[in-house]
């Protein structure tokens, strides 16, 4: 699924509600940034149900060119990791 599909999916099942396509993609977008929002600032999102948004420390490390073989230095980094909750997990 992507942005446009679940746009389409949200403002169909929303019917009711008479959302247009505008409003729904504001909503989303609305909502994905005070998930990273939260997730800056606190270190991790969770949302029950369907999982949790962690940030993991990545240390520096030695690696390789793949051009070339040649060692090279890979800098510490952070990055976002994301565990499913069980009932996610069981639907699948």
């Amino acid at each position: 699924m992507n942005k446009r599909e679940l746009v389409e999916s949200v403002v169909k099942t929303q019917a009711k509600n008479d959302l247009s396509k505008r409003t729904v993609v504001e909503i989303i977008a609305e909502t994905f940034a005070a998930m990273a929002k939260g997730i800056k600032k606190n270190g991790r999102f969770s949302f029950p149900g369907f999982g949790t948004f962690t940030v993991r420390a990545r240390a520096a490390r030695k690696g390789r060119d793949p051009q070339t073989g040649e060692p090279i230095k890979i800098k510490a980094s952070k990055s976002i990791r994301f565990k499913a909750a069980p009932s996610l997990k069981r639907s699948l």
